[in-house]
């Protein structure tokens, strides 16, 4: 033994900036290893209305979010790849909470007027939430895809090809499908880049799910992912309203149709045979 204090091998050092150079000023562990002169340092309004902080806050706390819920259904997608269905049924329940907290962040902006967002609207300029790579990850996660959405990133090589692979690589409701398929259950492939469209044979290997008590493990995971549909759609119906409570019909930033884009968004189901089942159930 030398004395020496034993640090773990890392592939980061959170004592240390990107320069490479100990970062000095952090007055403590903590602010070193979560980087919080750093976190703290990204809120820069460009307006003198006070409203836009909050606006700020919450698209980079949306952001963080976003980033956490692609880690826990990316670790589902490979549990159910490698048939773990309770390392997939924790990694959705995980998600679950991040949803909560997401749908729940809305709450920040509800009350913004129609006044104060206007105020500082301009200097937004062309960005809009529409143009979020994280965001269109959890979309092509959940099996709404379309290659088009890529041409945004032309221009950010690395964005571009994050979100080129990941079009290319099975969706959350694919992986889940292929397991019922591997328990012997009719289900038909699940083509990769196109977006997910409702199938009856779908439908009814869920129904078959639902009804044999031998799959109730089947069924389980059934319900979690409806966990999941299901806080989507509240994230969606939460995104609609607080648009249309703080700007009404105009068109969005970034060229994009607002609220109608918003509201088509809120009706569209995830994972639709998973509600159609309880149809016949």
């Amino acid at each position: 033994m030398t004395g020496q204090t034993h640090r773990p091998h890392l592939r980061f050092d959170p004592e240390r900036n990107d320069t490479g150079a100990t970062d000095t000023d952090a007055p403590t562990p903590y602010a070193r290893y979560a980087r919080l002169a750093e976190l703290h340092s990204l809120q820069r309004p460009l307006s003198a209305e006070p409203s836009e902080y909050t606006f700020i806050v919450t698209t980079q706390v949306m952001e963080l979010l976003f980033d956490l819920l692609h880690h826990e259904w990316s670790a589902a997608r490979a549990a159910l790849r490698a048939d773990d269905l309770g390392t997939a049924l924790a990694a959705l329940r995980r998600g679950h909470h991040a949803q909560d907290v997401l749908v729940d962040s809305w709450g920040l902006l509800a009350a913004m007027t129609p006044g104060e967002f206007g105020a500082f609207r301009p200097v937004l300029g062309e960005a809009s939430g529409f143009q979020s790579a994280a965001f269109l990850r959890l979309e092509f996660l959940l099996g709404n895809r379309s290659e088009g959405l890529l041409e945004m990133f032309r221009d950010s090589p690395a964005a571009y090809d994050e979100l080129f692979a990941a079009l290319r690589t099975p969706s959350l409701y694919a992986e889940a499908l292929g397991v019922l398929a591997r328990r012997g259950l009719a289900v038909p492939a699940v083509p990769v880049t196109a977006r997910y469209r409702a199938d009856p044979a779908v439908e009814a290997a869920w129904r078959a799910v639902y009804t044999d008590p031998a799959l109730a493990d089947l069924a389980e995971l059934g319900e979690r992912l409806l966990d999941t549909a299901e806080r989507v759609t509240r994230w969606r119906q939460r995104h609609y309203a607080s648009v249309k409570r703080t700007m009404g019909g105009k068109p969005g930033t970034g060229g994009s149709s607002g609220l109608s884009w918003l509201k088509h968004a809120a009706e569209q189901d995830v994972f639709p045979e998973l509600w159609t089942v309880r149809d016949t159930l």
